[in-house]
């Protein structure tokens, strides 16, 4: 099996901030993601789906799911995620 060959997948991905005020929370993750330029985010009510080539997309997860732990942790809060992988497409 060749692991070096690109591959396209789809996450779907729900954020819980474990907060009172959790809309921007939630915003500003998406945002984040958004930001990434070459992944493809689609965002609902209920999750937020990122499609895009394997290693960026668990790339700029792996990035901003630890910013959202960390900015979580400064404030004395924690957070959840709900993380859904579909592949290859």
């Amino acid at each position: 099996m060749n692991y070096n060959a690109p591959m396209e997948i789809g996450v779907e991905i729900s954020l819980y901030p474990l907060a009172d005020r959790f809309a921007p929370q939630i915003h500003d993750f998406i945002a984040r993601l958004a930001a990434a330029g070459d992944l493809k985010v689609v965002s609902s009510s209920l999750s937020t789906q990122v499609f895009g080539e394997y290693e960026r997309v668990f790339e700029t997860l792996r990035r901003e799911l630890r910013a959202t732990f960390e900015s979580r942790g400064a404030d004395g809060g924690k957070a959840a995620f709900v993380l859904k992988v579909l592949g290859p497409l």
